[in-house]
């Protein structure tokens, strides 16, 4: 594989900039002196930071955007060989590098990298862990899913020694990382389109593990069923974070606020370190707070800026994050949540707050994940009030399953709740404005574009 060498910048042109994890790794690279170019299908405002980051942006993908002096190619896992400007740079050859192993060659250039992995919750922790490590002044460099207000966007290059970065399990993408200390959040079936089953899964969560040194640290959810299965007989040392007496950092007595923000009493084997408040609401960001925790720990961190990062941590964009209210008092949250367990735990915590009424307009994402989860997305979405269904967002896949929302709606109504579909944005809102007018909370849900429903309804107030 080729081997970039980061003291020595050169040319480098990304297919598929705008990702939310290549804008990062292309405003890293600007920022150590590369000459960075880069294609994608849609300008937005990713696009737009790099080029007045300095980058030569194109937008759609054709043979002649590879500058002459380029010398290597990085491609997301949606670029596909057909692609004109990967069909180019293999009759160039020039060398190629998927974004995960470009990430996995940064984090060699860190004596402390972190690999925050999990089926969901990665961006909320390692948002988390960010704001504990700027508490501490810790100065370090960060690549984060999502888009982060205290760092200004998604990325941040520091001059410490420390990286901290997502580790998605997708097409086995965070194999290619070298940690020195892994979390694991937790281990659920998704991504059925790439990987066979859960056992699959927990496969692969079991060869990130081993990819930490002797020297490493694996920090894992004790809540994990067959736990051992994924830590037995590693090289590095295992850290558990739970509610369990055996747990290595444990929490007690949760409670909530109004919004429903977690509160509880942190314990490090049997020492009582005191209360941790949490500025992001659900039971599953105070699971989150406690790796980020253990983590921050085994960077140095001391407990006050731990407390302090966490309890001032607001969240980030699209985790949870308040749009603005409506007539007749209506509140609209956005939620990335794509994944039942991920839409449970968002509607749990929604309940924690003062709203009676949870109105939840999901827009599914992947034919695939819809289908092979359509039991569970119709059992999650039934502790909302209301479910409103938008048709199904395919991002990198084709309908060759024979799927639609319309199929959801049915199982959610076979369940007793009150449920709508409506083949485009223009009629849910339309639906929104005469029906949701008595102080409801209104969440839109998906990892596609639903965050558009919302917008709309509030550009129109």
């Amino acid at each position: 594989m080729y081997q970039i060498q980061f003291d020595q910048p050169c040319v480098i042109h990304f297919i598929g900039i705008g990702g939310i994890s290549m804008s990062g790794l292309a405003e890293v690279l600007l920022q150590k002196g590369f000459q960075v170019s880069g294609s994608d299908m849609h300008a937005s405002e990713l696009t737009k930071r790099l080029e007045e980051k300095g980058a030569r942006i194109f937008i759609g993908q054709r043979a002649e955007n590879i500058p002459a002096e380029a010398v290597a190619v990085v491609y997301t896992a949606a670029v596909h060989k057909d692609n004109p400007e990967f069909a180019e740079a293999l009759r160039r050859e020039l060398p190629l590098l998927s974004r995960a192993e470009l990430l996995g060659q940064l984090m060699r250039n860190y004596r402390q990298a972190v690999a925050v992995a999990g089926t969901h919750g990665k961006t909320t922790t390692t948002s988390m862990l960010t704001e504990i490590l700027l508490a501490a002044d810790a100065d370090p460099t960060i690549s984060v899913g999502g888009m982060l207000d205290s760092i200004g966007g998604n990325i941040r290059v520091g001059e410490s020694d420390c990286f901290v970065t997502e580790a998605c399990e997708y097409t086995n993408s965070f194999l290619s990382f070298y940690p020195t200390i892994g979390i694991i959040l937790n281990v659920c079936a998704d991504h059925l389109d790439f990987f066979k089953d859960l056992d699959d899964i927990r496969h692969s969560f079991r060869l990130f593990a081993e990819k930490l040194p002797a020297g490493g640290l694996l920090i894992v959810s004790g809540n994990i069923p067959r736990l051992e299965e994924l830590t037995e007989g590693l090289p590095c040392r295992v850290q558990t974070v739970g509610m369990a007496e055996n747990d290595d950092y444990r929490m007690t007595g949760i409670e909530y606020d109004e919004l429903g923000h977690p509160s509880f009493q942190l314990w490090h084997g049997k020492e009582d370190l005191g209360m941790i408040h949490v500025g992001v609401p659900g039971e599953h960001n105070a699971w989150n707070a406690l790796a980020a925790i253990a983590a921050a720990r085994e960077l140095g961190v001391d407990y006050d800026p731990i407390r302090s990062g966490l309890e001032h941590f607001g969240g980030t964009h699209r985790r949870y994050e308040k749009k603005g209210v409506l007539p007749g008092d209506v509140l609209v949250i956005d939620d990335y949540a794509h994944h039942p367990d991920e839409i449970r735990a968002t509607l749990k915590a929604a309940r924690r707050g003062k709203r009676d009424r949870i109105v939840c307009i999901f827009q599914p994402h992947t034919y695939s994940r819809t289908k092979a989860l359509m039991d569970e997305f119709a059992d999650a979405l039934s502790l909302a009030d209301e479910i409103i269904l938008a048709e199904i967002y395919p991002a990198r896949e084709t309908d060759t399953l024979g799927i639609s929302s319309r199929d959801l709606a049915a199982k959610i109504m076979a369940r007793g709740k009150k449920v709508s579909y409506f083949a485009t944005f223009e009629e849910i809102e339309k639906y929104v404005k005469k029906n949701c007018v008595h102080g409801e909370l209104l969440i839109t849900m998906g990892a596609g574009d639903v965050v558009k429903i919302g917008e709309n309804l509030l550009s129109g107030v």
